[in-house]
Parts: structure tokens; C-alpha cells; sequence
């Protein structure tokens, strides 16, 4: 009977603790005992399951997603956004908002960040970021030239600076093309010395933000011209290529695919990626999930934010693998 009898001064500690919401030391006055044995009954009342913790996620999250997703792609943290269509545009503007409130919540005190600035979705989180009263960032660097078609390259240009004005950063724009047009054509380009001290930036960013590429470019990408010839993309796609990282490819088991045309990108490489502390990639759709599952196994990615739709994609696609290995 005494350990009955100890279960239920426990339980009523527990009670008046979790159900009736007093302080431990209002507890300890009440019962007369010090508060320390408040403290280590309510640690019984976990180990006894007397109080059990559960966790009822809301509508509209997906943690039992995110969790396949964690498991299976080693990811610190994976982030499943609502939304009502399969389809690119809602699908981009829903994972840049859950984009732009992760990166508010999370920022750090003088983080450099590296983004890739001819990404649609990474555009999306921009515009709906709010601007920080005592700036967080330190400098915003972009990672791939961001020089192209006139009409295109605003775009570009303003997601790095906006960013970098939004979170007090200082803003350092890649000034030359993503693609130049020969091997020659960019040793001359990095012969510039703003371009050079950009690229200089990339060894300190803390956190990179990228999007990730289907074979077939971007819309934003192709109008910027900043992309290869279909007959150059159809030779990376046969030596194995199935999405890419700011112009850097890779298969679909992760493993970086290079060809001449790494030569010509004026951007941070997958090497140099998979240095920096945290990268988060933003990316869904039906026509991207074999890009993003690749990526996924890059291991260059840490936290991935993508829609239900690609993330259920994502999950039965690994699991039919598993079982037909």
C-alpha cells in the first residue's frame, strides 16, 4: 500500500502541477514540502506515466511527413508546406512564405548568407520577409552571376539586395553571368576585381539558400539566358544528370556529375556548398521530384522546405526502392 499511497500524492502534485496550472512553489506551500520534492515527483510522474506527453499536430501540418523525410534523407529538419495544388505557382508561393517565417525565426547575429538569386520560390520568400528593426544579418552574397537578360536581371539584383536591406545585411552582387561563354571567357570575368571579392565571400557564409533545378530550366533561368543548350543539357543528362544546384549537376544517387561545362559556371560549386553550416533548399513540384530526391542525396542539404504533394512523392519513392532492393 505505501507505494500506492506515494502514487497518489504524486498524482495529485501532477495535477494540481499540469491540469490546475499552479507554481511548484505554490504546490510545495499547499502540501507542505519543500519544493525540490515538487521537482522530483513531477519527474516520477513522466518516469511512471502518470503524465504522458502527447502531441496533437494542427491541421494543415504534415510532422509525420517531415519525419520520413528527416529519417530518410538525413536532414537536420524538413518543413511540409499546405497546399491546395499540385501545381508550381501556388506550390512556390506557399513554400516561399513557410521560407520567409523560418528564416525570420531562425536568423542569426551576423550571419552571412549565400543565395542563389534566379530562383523563383527563393524570390516568393523574399517578398515576404518583414523587414528587421535591429538587423540580424551581416552581408547577403550571391552565389551565381547574376548578370543576363536585362529584363530578367532586375530580378536577380533585387532579390540580393531587398534580402540583404530586410535583414540589415550589406549587400555583394556577383557581377558577371551565371554561364560564361567559354572557359577562356571566365578567367577574364574573374579577373574583375569585384567579381573576385564576391567570390571571395563564399568560404564565410553561414547560411546558403538555394533552389534546386529539373534538367529542363526554370522559366526564370531560361529567359536570363544564364542556362546551357538543350544539346549540352541532353549530354548531362547521359552522363547521369537529373537536377542541379546553381548550375552544378548531380545523379540521382547525389553523386556530383562533371563535364566541361563546370568550367563555365560563375557561381559557388557543390564542393563549396557542402562547407557552410546550414543550407536550405527550397523546391516542390511534380516535375522537380527526381531532382530534389537527388539533391536529397547530395548530403549538401540540411534542411529541405517542399510541399506535400512532392514530399508524399518523396517518401513513396524511397520506400518502393528499399523494397525492390
Amino acid at each position: 500500500m505505501s507505494r500506492l499511497n506515494e502514487l497518489r500524492m504524486i498524482a495529485r502534485v501532477a495535477q494540481m502541477y499540469h491540469i490546475e496550472g499552479q507554481r511548484q512553489a505554490a504546490i510545495a506551500a499547499h502540501l507542505r514540502i519543500s519544493q525540490a520534492t515538487v521537482s522530483r515527483m513531477l519527474k516520477r510522474a513522466q518516469e511512471e506515466e502518470i503524465v504522458r506527453t502527447t502531441v496533437v499536430t494542427p491541421s494543415g501540418t504534415y510532422a509525420d511527413l517531415e519525419t520520413v523525410l528527416r529519417t530518410k534523407f538525413d536532414l537536420s529538419e524538413a518543413i511540409v508546406v499546405e497546399c491546395s495544388e499540385d501545381r508550381d505557382g501556388a506550390i512556390m508561393a506557399r513554400i516561399g512564405e513557410a521560407a520567409a517565417h523560418f528564416v525570420e525565426a531562425t536568423l542569426q547575429v551576423d550571419e552571412v548568407i549565400g543565395v542563389s538569386s534566379w530562383s523563383e520560390t527563393i524570390l516568393k520568400m523574399v517578398d515576404n520577409i518583414h523587414p528587421m528593426k535591429n538587423g540580424k544579418a551581416k552581408h547577403v552574397v550571391q552565389t551565381l552571376g547574376g548578370m543576363g537578360d536585362p529584363t530578367v536581371q532586375i530580378h536577380a539584383n533585387q532579390l540580393t539586395t531587398r534580402l540583404a536591406k530586410l535583414t540589415g545585411a550589406e549587400a555583394h552582387l556577383l557581377s558577371a553571368p551565371g554561364v560564361a561563354q567559354s572557359r577562356e571567357a571566365k578567367l577574364v570575368l574573374l579577373g574583375d576585381t569585384y567579381v573576385r571579392e564576391t567570390m571571395d565571400m563564399f568560404g564565410k557564409i553561414t547560411l546558403a539558400i538555394v533552389g534546386i533545378g529539373a534538367m529542363e530550366p526554370s522559366s526564370m533561368l531560361a529567359r536570363s539566358g544564364n542556362t546551357f543548350s538543350g544539346r549540352e543539357l541532353a549530354a548531362v543528362e547521359e552522363a547521369g544528370g537529373v537536377g542541379d544546384i546553381s548550375l552544378r549537376f548531380f545523379d540521382a544517387d547525389g553523386k556530383f556529375v562533371k563535364t566541361p561545362l563546370d568550367e563555365r559556371v560563375i557561381g559557388m560549386s557543390l564542393e563549396e556548398l557542402s562547407q557552410i553550416d546550414r543550407v536550405i533548399a527550397l523546391a516542390g513540384g511534380q516535375s522537380k521530384t527526381d531532382s530534389i530526391r537527388g539533391a536529397l542525396q547530395t548530403g549538401v542539404i540540411d534542411l529541405l522546405i517542399t510541399d506535400k504533394f512532392t514530399a508524399g512523392r518523396l517518401a513513396e519513392m524511397d520506400n518502393l526502392q528499399e523494397l525492390s532492393g
